[in-house]
């Protein structure tokens, strides 16, 4: 006996939609087709469109550390709120994840208790290169983790002859915070206490452009796999749209939905950011590439800090914002306002992950595949408040909006998680296994 079927939905297989059955079996994909057999549960997803398990490949949960803010627990239900079944975290944490030591310290804190699967960053240090040649087989680890500028303590990589050492040694992708220290620090004179419009200024658009070339150069130097987060200038577009191949690039959501001044006008230091959310020609140019696929994913870099911090004054206030929740609402919304298609959508946030890190059994609705999937209801308009927002930190930068277009079911290895809104079950999420 099969253990679910879901039926009647339009299934995104092969780069479509299809009228299609799929079956579930030892939380695997059984079959796809018009199925009859007997099973112990059924779905009826009429109206609905059944997508593939999609992947934030960007977060970060606080954990250990800063657990009043976030941790794996919560920000993991926020994931599966949202329809993401899958997250790649990040090694920023107190203490960082830059030894496998540590790295073993954080998946015994997912173990029963991360209700997505997960995957974590090796975080790199200037002196952590022997341990950076030994992650090909370490399981549940995504890639390593770069931080050119804008972090603390030993995870900040900021010298070349250092970087140069990280990539020389990488045994995985390296997943590498863009912005050039040298240069954040020369700006700091232009920061206006009292005024986050200062923020794009004084993280400029040379900082991300200057640091974002010598990354590339150095990766294609040693031919290593590099993947630049959180794109945000017209700059980093034109030139990495010219340097593809071992060089991908992720966008965010929010980057594509608000842009300066009016984001700061509006939200203050809510707003704030790192890279900055800039003004509307750069917007224009990231919408430019997603329209031309030239970026390779979209990643919400859900970076939550608690409102009492947030509201602190500037630049006093911290950078970040959570996004793991909205990251589908919010592109669907745009896939229905026909700034991107569907197909486009399905590609950033479920192919390409797989293809560029190498996960293995994900991404694709195939027989045999493991049975996660987000089913979405493209026309159930939904009003983001923050009451709902999972995350302990409790706010999003689009409080109030309305995004028509939502995941309104979670489903994990078989096992519905989510369903319209409310959480199921227990935390039983897996890591995830790489090539």
């Amino acid at each position: 006996m099969l253990d679910l079927i879901i039926k009647n939905g339009q299934c995104y297989i092969d780069g479509g939609l299809k009228d299609v059955d799929v079956s579930i079996k030892d939380g695997k994909i059984h079959a796809i087709g018009k199925i009859f057999e007997k099973t112990k549960e059924t779905i009826d997803a009429q109206g609905l469109i059944v997508l593939p398990g999609c992947i934030d490949t960007q977060t970060h949960f606080r954990e250990p550390g800063s657990t009043d803010t976030e941790d794996l627990n919560s920000g993991s239900r926020a994931a599966i709120a949202g329809g993401i079944t899958a997250v790649f975290e990040m090694p920023n944490t107190n203490p960082p994840t830059s030894s496998k030591k540590e790295f073993q310290r954080k998946l015994d804190l997912a173990k029963n208790r991360m209700y997505c699967n997960y995957a974590f960053y090796f975080g790199a240090t200037a002196d952590n290169s022997n341990e950076l040649a030994d992650l090909k087989n370490l399981n549940g680890c995504c890639g390593i983790k770069l931080f050119a500028g804008s972090s603390t303590g030993n995870l900040l990589v900021a010298k070349e002859k250092d970087i140069e050492t990280v990539f020389q040694n990488s045994s995985k992708v390296v997943a590498v915070h863009s912005e050039d220290e040298e240069i954040l620090n020369i700006n700091k004179k232009l920061i206006k206490k009292g005024n986050v419009h200062s923020h794009p200024v004084w993280r400029s658009e040379e900082c991300a452009i200057s640091s974002t070339r010598r990354i590339v150069k150095i990766a294609e130097h040693y031919n290593k796999k590099a993947h630049i987060l959180h794109v945000t200038t017209k700059q980093e577009i034109d030139f990495l749209s010219q340097h593809k191949g071992n060089i991908t690039f992720e966008i965010t959501p929010q980057h594509l939905t608000i842009y300066a001044p009016d984001c700061y006008d509006k939200l203050g230091t809510y707003a704030q950011m790192n890279p900055p959310i800039r003004d509307k020609s750069h917007y224009d140019r990231l919408w430019y590439a997603v329209k031309n696929n030239f970026n390779d994913t979209i990643g919400s870099d859900h970076a939550p800090h608690l409102k009492v911090n947030k509201e602190k004054e500037y630049p006093n206030s911290p950078s970040g914002m959570p996004g793991v929740q909205t990251l589908m609402p919010v592109m669907l919304n745009h896939v229905n306002d026909g700034k991107l298609s569907l197909n486009q959508l399905i590609n950033l946030v479920c192919e390409n992950p797989i293809k560029i890190f190498g996960i293995k059994n994900k991404g694709f609705i195939k027989e045999g595949y493991d049975a996660d999937f987000t089913i979405v209801d493209m026309s159930k308009k939904i009003k983001i408040k923050n009451i709902n927002i999972e995350s302990k930190c409790g706010w999003s930068p689009f409080d109030g909006v309305e995004f028509k277009g939502t995941p309104i079911m979670t489903i994990i290895h078989g096992k519905t998680k989510m369903k319209n809104g409310e959480i199921i079950g227990d935390p039983d999420g897996q890591p995830l296994n790489f090539n």
